[in-house]
C-alpha cells in the first residue's frame, strides 16, 4: 500500500462509494451534452438499463469503458474521479459548509439545467434577479412548513 492510500470500509451489500462517484459524473456529463441513456449505451454496445447501473454505481467500470466512456463524453478521464477526494472528507466538514448542498445539486437534471440556463445570462442585474427571486421562494417555502 502506498504511503497515504487508506482502506475503504465497504458495505457488501452496497455499491462501492467510488462507484457511485464515477457514475454520478457519467451522469452529470451525458446531461450537460443532452444525451438519453439509451444514445449513450448504444454508443457503447450496451442497453440503457446498463447505463442506468453504472451511473447508480451498482455495476463497476472497467477502464477500457471507461476510457471509450471519455471518448463518447468527450472529457479526460480523469474527469470521472474529479472531487472524489473531497466527498471522502465530506463527514469531517463543518455543519455550515456547503459542500454537500453543491454536489446534490449539480447532480440532479434540474440543477444541472438551472446552472447551465443561468450561466448563460449575461447581464449582471438579470441574473442578481435571478438569485433574489430564488431565494424569495426558498425563504417562503422555509416559512411555510
Amino acid at each position: 500500500m502506498l504511503q497515504g492510500d487508506t482502506i475503504e470500509k465497504v458495505s457488501p451489500r452496497g455499491p462501492n462509494p467510488v462507484d457511485v462517484h464515477v457514475g454520478s459524473r457519467i451522469r452529470l456529463r451525458r446531461q450537460l451534452l443532452r444525451m438519453s441513456q439509451e444514445k449513450l449505451g448504444d454508443e457503447l454496445g450496451v442497453t440503457f438499463q446498463q447505463v442506468q447501473k453504472y451511473e447508480r454505481g451498482a455495476n463497476r467500470v472497467g477502464a477500457s469503458r471507461l476510457y471509450r466512456l471519455s471518448r463518447v463524453l468527450e472529457v479526460p478521464v480523469q474527469f470521472f474521479f474529479e472531487g472524489l477526494n473531497d466527498q471522502e472528507s465530506m463527514g469531517m466538514m463543518a455543519e455550515n459548509d456547503q459542500t454537500p448542498i453543491v454536489y446534490d445539486f449539480i447532480q440532479s437534471s434540474d440543477g444541472v439545467s438551472l446552472a447551465e440556463s443561468f450561466s448563460r445570462i449575461k447581464d449582471a442585474k438579470v441574473r442578481r434577479r435571478v438569485l433574489e427571486l430564488v431565494r424569495t421562494l426558498a425563504s417562503e417555502e422555509e416559512m411555510a412548513r
